[in-house]
C-alpha cells in the first residue's frame, strides 16, 4: 500500500494540473494500478488509472477504458481491503 502522503500532480488535455493523492497502489497479473483520491473534491471518489512505462522506463499514467479490465481492479482492491 501506498503512503497516503504520497501526492502527485497530473495534466490533463486542456493542461490544467490537478492534484491527487495516491491512497493505494496495486499488481494484478502483472499489470500496475495507481488509486487516486482528488484533492479538490475527494467526496467526487477515487480515480484508477494503470501505470504503464515508456522506453526510458519512466512511469506514466493511462485511464482504464476496459470495463472488464477495470471490474478486475475493483474486485482485486475490495478483496485487499477484506484481508
Amino acid at each position: 500500500m501506498a503512503d497516503n502522503s504520497e501526492k502527485i500532480t497530473l495534466v490533463d488535455e486542456d493542461g490544467t494540473e490537478h492534484g491527487f493523492t495516491v491512497v493505494d497502489m496495486i499488481e494484478i497479473v502483472e499489470k500496475r494500478y495507481a488509486v487516486l483520491l482528488p484533492e479538490e473534491d475527494p467526496e467526487a471518489g477515487a480515480v484508477i488509472l494503470r501505470i504503464e512505462q515508456d522506453e526510458h522506463g519512466e512511469d506514466f499514467l493511462v485511464d482504464i477504458e476496459d470495463d472488464e479490465e477495470f471490474d478486475e481492479v475493483v474486485r482485486a482492491l475490495e478483496e485487499d481491503d477484506v484481508e
